[in-house]
């Protein structure tokens, strides 16, 4: 869908008896779920990311940042593409990107959510005012707070969020996992 290609990308693991366990490569296709537009599989989706964020090596800070985050993106497409109509398509993608230096694991985590549902209102997102104090409206507040990258675009095949949140040096996991 949108020009992704999947499956020669996804989590790879490469048994290496000579370095005494796997190499785990967290790059390329991570995860893919293609999810009803229903606010009760929200609970699921937020399990998923957590779990995947903490493996990718972010913090405990950044992984619940990232659940956060794609926790609103979903909610407002369910709000807002579908009109809290369920049963509507939703595609999740998340990929590890590759380091840009050569060097051991990923630089981060990019995470693409399709819909076809009603386009956003790009003078809608800019989110209410932080002094406004009411119920709601801080979604994007917590997106764009979150993470790196927020793109949005929105084509006659679907709307398309991409978010992408990058692992301070210090927060890569290492590529070997010692075996028994």
């Amino acid at each position: 869908m949108n020009g992704y290609a999947f499956g020669s990308e996804s989590l790879s693991i490469d048994s290496r008896a000579s370095e005494g366990g796997l190499a785990l490569r967290r790059t390329g296709l991570l995860l893919r779920l293609e999810l009803p537009s229903n606010p009760e599989i929200l609970c699921v989706v937020r399990s998923a990311v957590m779990r995947l964020s903490e493996e990718m090596g972010f913090s405990a800070e950044g992984c619940r940042a990232v659940t956060r985050a794609v926790d609103e993106a979903l909610a407002n497409i369910i709000r807002h593409a579908y009109g809290g109509k369920a049963g509507q398509p939703i595609e999740l993608v998340c990929r590890g990107l590759p380091s840009q230096t050569d060097g051991p694991g990923p630089t981060g985590l990019e995470i693409v959510l399709v819909d076809h549902g009603a386009p956003a209102d790009r003078d809608k997102l800019r989110g209410r005012a932080l002094d406004d104090v009411r119920p709601g409206g801080l979604g994007l507040h917590f997106i764009q707070d979150a993470m790196d990258i927020m793109q949005y675009t929105s084509e006659a095949t679907g709307n398309q969020l991409r978010l992408v949140k990058y692992l301070p040096a210090s927060d890569s996991k290492p590529q070997i996992a010692k075996g028994d």
